[in-house]
């Protein structure tokens, strides 16, 4: 029942990822191994939409380690139906790391045995797009891993997860699969544990800095921030990278919405605006601005659809079949064109 939840979950949203941005634009699929375990080392940009993203794109089942906190509330089910898994840090109480053991156990025989495993080596997520300074979890996992298993291949992947905004839906997509790491093959027997980690993860950090469009941040980075807009993400991941690194002055800024973009955007607000409100209300709850992306994509694909097919249910008994195939159709296209507009 739950590899049927998981590849469900998986498919629709590999489908609803065409909904949500604009364009999934995906770079070095052809990247990955397919002779052992992957330990997948994304960026971590937008809370628990990145994990989402990965495991609904990439082949088969990923198992995902992620901050425990997130865990225990209203989103549990689905957090258990898309196989992730709890990591504890010391904010969580001294005590609580002590689970971290079993879990990282069960990472290692994972990828023993050939399976998917993703990280997040950053360590914690952000609102930036400049790759942070990489803690030693996920290089340390891969190489205990190894150690475990020194007869099968362990494979460390960099991923770059580029986000045309941070915040707002109907944004282009970049997912860039770097070159992967064979941990076995970096590994030096007369070197330390800890010397040998540290080279996995300064080879890591290389790679996933190649997969990202503005991956330092240097005395220019806001300036450069601001050429990422809808129209330079049109052009091709590796093009745009290029040019934010050497012509970037020459780059058109992002825009703030004007006013008659607003105004447009609260016509079409109106056909959706209770659901709309709701979310507001959810999303508000969220202190951490980075949950935003994650909350409307989530929302995005199963709060809206079950609130239209109840509100269409109640028109149709009520009125008429018509009338609620109407509203259900206007809603749609308002919603659509209303982000579409906000994402320009």
């Amino acid at each position: 029942m739950k590899t049927l939840v998981y590849f469900g979950l998986k498919y629709v949203l590999r489908f609803y990822n065409h909904i949500y941005f604009r364009s999934v634009k995906v770079y070095g699929m052809k990247n990955l191994p397919s002779d052992g375990g992957i330990l997948y080392s994304p960026n971590h940009q937008g809370a628990f939409l990145d994990p989402l993203l990965i495991g609904s794109i990439t082949p088969g089942k990923v198992t995902s380690l992620t901050r425990s906190d997130v865990f225990g509330g209203p989103l549990q089910w689905f957090l258990d139906a898309f196989q992730m898994l709890p990591v504890y840090r010391i904010r969580n109480g001294y005590g609580n790391l002590k689970k971290n053991d079993a879990i990282f156990e069960q990472c290692y025989d994972l990828l023993g045995e050939g399976k998917n495993v993703m990280m997040f080596s950053e360590g914690g997520h952000h609102n930036e797009y400049f790759l942070q300074r990489l803690s030693k979890g996920s290089s340390r996992l891969a190489f205990l891993a190894q150690k475990n298993h020194p007869l099968r291949k362990i494979y460390l992947q960099p991923v770059g997860i580029n986000y045309g905004h941070h915040q707002q839906p109907r944004c282009t997509l970049h997912l860039v699969f770097g070159n992967p790491i064979e941990v076995g093959s970096l590994i030096q027997p007369d070197l330390s544990d800890a010397e040998n980690i540290n080279i996995l993860r300064e080879e890591l950090q290389n790679q996933m800095t190649a997969c990202m469009w503005l991956p330092e941040n240097d005395a220019h980075y806001m300036a450069k921030k601001e050429r990422i807009n809808s129209v330079t993400t049109r052009k091709d991941f590796f093009t745009l990278k290029e040019t934010l690194q050497n012509d970037w002055e020459k780059m058109p800024k992002r825009k703030p919405p004007s006013f008659l973009t607003k105004f447009l955007a609260f016509l079409l607000f109106i056909p959706s605006f209770v659901p709309l409100l709701i979310s507001r209300w959810i999303i508000n709850k969220f202190e951490d601005i980075v949950f935003i992306s994650s909350m409307k994509y989530a929302l995005g694909a199963f709060f809206f659809p079950i609130w239209w097919l109840l509100s269409g249910v109640v028109l149709s008994l009520l009125f008429s079949p018509q009338l609620a195939l109407f509203y259900i159709g206007l809603s749609i296209v308002t919603l659509f064109y209303r982000e579409k507009l906000l994402s320009s």
